[in-house]
């Protein structure tokens, strides 16, 4: 898939709305997002392409759900595959199995049962290629160095002596962020394991893809892990050392590491794609905001990669932000509806952290909250419940809103989109309707929703929930909706 057609070229770059530093999935699903509201936004990356490893190769089932929002879960549902099955080897032999997450079964509230293997280069392949579809742009070899911001706006600093203008930032260039070094933000955190850790993306001879091989630490040597890439010919290899460890990360290294803790010879190792190494830590940024420039994904939160949650945590966080920097650029909402984005996000990436860090060191599985369907943003100052005494299990404003059918119409069919939704489940809808912008969906009470009315904010979560409409009307007039 090439997109470099799509890219902006040469030392000129435009002003705009918003300017997004870093083109790594968070970026480029901010950009999408925007560009499909009509947002004038720019995706700046400070190298010359897109990023080329493996890295960030798991989504969970809630991701799942905003990519099939964004128009881009059937691409990655064709060139990727679920988890294999672990397969754990001694002295050349296999000894057990050994399952990554545990098992869930698909239902009509949460079709998106299982996390979906896509290697992180072909991912932003894929959101970029969507983002150029809606008339968004990338621009290449532009690095930012600095920020200076006021009341109108933020300039941003390029290393090539260039500056760009922008009514707001967002700062998606990584867990190194130049932008949150510059604004002076902390990040508070700890090490989760001093052992360095090596990845690589390999082509291998002979070994089989059915399986994700894992040779445990033995013999005076630590873990080696093997795990076919879905979707391509590679395999991820990740190599654990011991704390202080020199690792040597050239294709010598590479093929060394994997001969000395496998019976896969060094020749087998036909190709060295891609290496890095990485010391597993948890950090969390101080804060989310300054002024006009916001954090997300790494350059917000710095996760282990066990269990899956950083890369899954980061889209997220650009989902949240997107639809309130649309509301507010339009004229729609306040300016104060940003301040949300902080206050919603930041505890999430919180709990993520903690659940990161649990897995890494083998307290949790990776069970029913690596999948991220429970998150939700009940005590959001956006969220209000106007409704008594609810069950236990019945979605309450803040919870995320489930899949379903209702008389005919799939919900997240009629979710998909930068719009809001009203559900009137077994209750009549506000009469006179609730505006152009805000379609309805009628029908009885149903599944875990209940009766009720249920307005579905653009990210997919219960903003309102009441049984009559006292109250609708003015939480709509917030968001600059309503007839």
């Amino acid at each position: 898939m090439n997109v470099t057609d799509t890219h902006v070229a040469g030392t000129d770059v435009p002003d705009t709305d918003v300017l997004i530093v870093g083109a790594g999935p968070t970026g480029l699903t901010l950009g999408v997002e925007l560009a499909r509201r009509g947002v004038h936004a720019l995706v700046l990356e400070g190298a010359g392409e897109l990023f080329p490893g493996s890295r960030g190769k798991g989504f969970q089932p809630r991701t799942m759900e905003v990519f099939d929002d964004l128009g881009v879960v059937d691409a990655l549902h064709a060139v990727g595959g679920p988890y294999p099955i672990g397969m754990i080897w001694r002295n050349g032999e296999r000894v057990g199995e050994h399952h990554m997450f545990d098992p869930a079964e698909p239902s009509e509230d949460s079709p998106y049962n299982r996390a979906w293997m896509v290697p992180q280069w072909r991912t932003q392949e894929i959101l970029a290629a969507r983002l150029a579809e809606l008339g968004g742009r990338v621009a290449f070899r532009h690095e930012v160095v600095g920020v200076a911001q006021d009341e109108e706006g933020v300039t941003a600093h390029l290393s090539s002596g260039g500056t760009v203008r922008a009514r707001y930032l967002v700062a998606a260039d990584g867990g190194r962020s130049a932008v949150r070094r510059a604004l002076g933000i902390g990040m508070t955190g700890e090490t989760v394991d001093p052992s360095p850790t090596l990845v690589a993306d390999v082509r291998i001879s002979g070994l089989d893809r059915d399986n994700w091989h894992v040779f445990p630490p033995g013999d005076g040597v630590d873990l080696l892990a093997v795990c076919p890439l879905a979707g391509t010919e590679d395999f991820q290899v990740m190599a654990r050392f011991p704390e202080g460890a020199d690792l040597d990360t050239s294709a010598d290294g590479v093929r060394k590491v994997v001969a000395e803790r496998s019976h896969i010879a060094a020749e087998d190792v036909t190709e060295v794609r891609w290496v890095s190494d990485f010391r597993p830590r948890a950090a969390l940024a101080d804060c989310f905001r300054d002024g006009r420039v916001f954090l997300a994904g790494d350059a917000a939160h710095v996760h282990s990669p066990a269990g899956g949650q950083g890369l899954n945590t980061s889209v997220q966080d650009a989902y949240n932000l997107g639809w309130k920097l649309g509301a507010v650029l339009k004229g729609d909402a306040p300016a104060a509806l940003l301040d949300s984005y902080e206050e919603e996000r930041r505890p999430i990436a919180a709990q993520m952290l903690d659940l990161s860090t649990a897995v890494h060191r083998g307290e949790v599985r990776r069970g029913g909250a690596t999948r991220q369907l429970g998150i939700g943003y009940r005590d959001s100052s956006l969220t209000v419940e106007t409704r008594g005494a609810v069950g236990e299990e019945a979605v309450r404003a803040g919870d995320r809103a489930p899949d379903g059918r209702v008389d005919g119409v799939r919900l997240f069919d009629a979710f998909r989109g930068p719009h809001w939704t009203l559900l009137a489940l077994g209750v009549d809808a506000p009469g006179g309707g609730v505006g152009a912008a805000v379609p309805v969906v009628r029908g009885g009470a149903h599944g875990a929703y209940g009766a009720g009315l249920f307005l579905v904010r653009p990210d997919g979560y219960v903003g309102w929930a009441g049984d009559t409409p006292d109250g609708l009307g003015a939480y709509l007039g917030r968001f600059g909706l309503g007839a």
